[in-house]
């Protein structure tokens, strides 16, 4: 991912977690038991009317329904939570990345990015002028760039061995 980027999607990752904790957290899926006897039931066939028990047909409609509703539900959730995960470990990294930075750099790009500042404030903040923000902004990206190469250098040994 380009660096630079970074910077911008920070907050979006930050809601889209936010958004991934609320679904999983309230996960239930479409209550198949409820499908079921809706297809169970007793229907009308034109002026005839079937009632007491089950067709096999509509038996065996209701067990593939379930099994199918089943594997939607599990497939749905695998894939929040896959993606949970990534986004948490892109955060988690970006952060740590962060803490990385040399001298005052940190502090900066917490404000820049985390805490959404702008050039202004953290120049009042920082008593130094929006130049020099860019400046810090700029080899912030820099270092920020070097520790993604690592990090992907990295993760292309493991896939190679």
């Amino acid at each position: 991912m380009e660096t630079e980027k970074l910077f911008k999607e920070y907050q979006s990752w930050k809601k889209d977690m936010g958004l991934l904790e609320f679904e999983i957290s309230r996960f239930r899926g479409v209550p198949y038991e409820d499908v079921i006897r809706s297809m169970c039931l007793s229907q009308s066939q034109g002026e005839r009317v079937q009632g007491g028990g089950t067709s096999d047909k509509t038996g065996n409609a209701a067990v593939k329904y379930r099994q199918v509703k089943e594997r939607l539900d599990d497939d749905w959730f695998d894939y929040l939570l896959g993606r949970y995960q990534a986004v948490k470990e892109e955060l988690e990294f970006f952060e740590y990345a962060v803490g990385q930075l040399s001298g005052r750099l940190p502090e900066v790009v917490r404000d820049m990015v985390m805490e959404d500042m702008t050039w202004r404030e953290m120049a009042e903040k920082y008593n130094v002028s929006e130049t020099m923000i860019a400046k810090y902004r700029k080899k912030a990206l820099a270092e920020m760039k070097e520790l993604y190469r690592i990090r992907e250098k990295t993760a292309g040994r493991y896939l190679l061995d």
